[in-house]
């Protein structure tokens, strides 16, 4: 069963012929599995109604499901057995999130030393660690050296001499190259990143990675276990890893034939695209897994190779659909041909429209209305045009101030990318569960944002 496989559940209704468009706010099918309808418009996630997160922690906030995170978990460990599944901890990473995903057996894919403490703090064991990482500083690779991270992911040339350096006598630290296969894939430019035209690996075509690959293998301090890229994000078809797969195979080949070695790994990154609306497009994870071993077997037969262990790293496909985000609606305002309603939040929680144009959906919650549905735009609060999370959406032609919104989908790069922008401070994080809600990440407060001001 796949994560878009999955069954409707009471709260996932078919909807009837007659019922709102695909695209309408009461559609719930990219909601986390848990969600229900309640009286008066509300919605219940994890057995919590959400104008009592609202009520309880104000707004905004975000919300996290954990049975659906831990669901998300185990989809990926059935459908790619034999296989490392390492969680992107830049989707989205607190104490408690690095717990649940460590207790669902996998590993982390960390791209900072503040992760990787946070990480290995909560109890992770940083030999499930892989640091990430197209410039790491050096403070980055102390600290993974220092906690014995797995694997480290060489993205450059510069950084092998710096990180062999850093090894303690002795010691040998097990690294992957990131290779740019020469791949495009992703559902935006900016988030494209297997491409000869970025910041990130090292090219194949010009003979980089190769290069790179024989300095390690001069380096006693460093033992490279295998290859990695990351070709992008939000994909959702196969034939992008597909071909990945094939390329980085070759190359694997051409390494036996230069060096006499066989290289025991293969990290395939992240990438898997999920759906922000009813009815988009989400990559199938087991229909992925199944063709990925596939091609993978048949590449490395052809090849004479042994065929390398697969590493796999979703971070969004995990995180993202498991989240919610709760506005409360400050203002409503027609202009001629336009109604903007703004909220309490927007670009400092969720950068992500203004940065890649993502679409979201959001809802009206604890009231039902009975007016005409009318195209709005929900803005943020922020001083800044761009400040837009979700235009020409249906919401009830009688939205007012006071009103509550929920946002689906929420739970990847929107606090992990958040900013102290007009210093409104950032949303806390909830979870829930089994009809139970806690506080994971506390309100960023006016205090907090004094105290970290120590000059006049």
């Amino acid at each position: 069963m796949t994560l878009a496989d999955i069954p409707a559940t009471p709260g996932h209704t078919t909807v009837p012929v007659g019922a709102p468009p695909m695209d309408a706010p009461d559609d719930l099918t990219v909601w986390p599995h848990s969600t229900t309808r309640l009286a008066h418009g509300d919605l219940a996630v994890g057995g919590v109604p959400l104008t009592e997160i609202a009520d309880r922690f104000g707004t905004p906030a975000y919300l996290l499901d954990e049975a659906e995170v831990r669901e998300r978990c185990r989809t990926y460990l059935h459908a790619f057995p034999e296989t490392d599944v390492l969680y992107a901890a830049k989707a989205f990473l607190c104490r408690a999130m690095a717990h649940w995903v460590e207790e669902e057996g996998l590993g982390l894919d960390v791209c900072s030393a503040g992760e990787l403490e946070l990480a290995v703090t909560t109890g992770f064991p940083a030999s499930r660690i892989v640091l990430h990482g197209n410039a790491k500083s050096p403070e980055d690779l102390r600290s993974a050296l220092r906690l014995g991270v797995g694997r480290i992911v060489i993205d450059s040339a510069s950084e092998i001499a710096r990180l062999a350096a850093a090894v303690p006598p002795g010691s040998r630290q097990k690294v992957l190259v990131r290779v740019v296969p020469g791949i495009a894939a992703g559902g935006h430019s900016k988030i494209q990143t297997g491409t000869e035209d970025q910041k990130f690996g090292l090219s194949i075509t010009d003979g980089s990675a190769q290069h790179a690959i024989a300095r390690i293998l001069d380096q006693p301090g460093l033992e490279l276990v295998g290859l990695h890229c990351h070709l992008g994000s939000q994909i959702t078809t196969d034939k992008p890893y597909l071909c990945a797969v094939r390329r980085l195979v070759g190359l694997m080949a051409r390494i036996k034939d230069h060096h006499g070695i066989t290289l025991p790994e293969l990290d395939l990154g992240g990438g898997h695209g999920i759906a922000y609306r009813p009815g988009e497009d989400a990559l199938a994870i087991t229909t992925l897994a199944r063709k990925v071993r596939a091609e993978l077997a048949e590449s490395c037969a052809a090849a004479g190779l042994a065929v390398p262990r697969l590493i796999v790293e979703p971070g969004r496909a995990i995180a993202g659909p498991a989240g919610v985000a709760l506005y409360r609606v400050l203002s409503v305002k027609r202009t001629s041909d336009r109604t903007f309603v703004a909220v309490d939040g927007g670009m400092s929680d969720n950068p992500r429209p203004a940065l890649y144009g993502v679409r979201y959906l959001p809802r009206l919650i604890g009231r039902r209305s009975t007016a005409a549905p009318a195209r709005v735009t929900v803005v943020g609060r922020h001083c800044e045009a761009g400040d837009v999370l979700a235009s020409d959406i249906q919401l009830p032609s009688d939205t007012h101030p006071g009103d509550l919104l929920a946002v689906p989908v929420a739970g990847a790069y929107h606090l992990s990318m958040a900013s102290g922008y007009n210093l409104v401070g950032r949303p806390p994080v909830i979870a829930v569960a089994d009809g139970h809600a806690r506080l994971l990440v506390r309100r960023e407060s006016l205090e907090d944002i004094r105290s970290r001001d120590v000059g006049l």
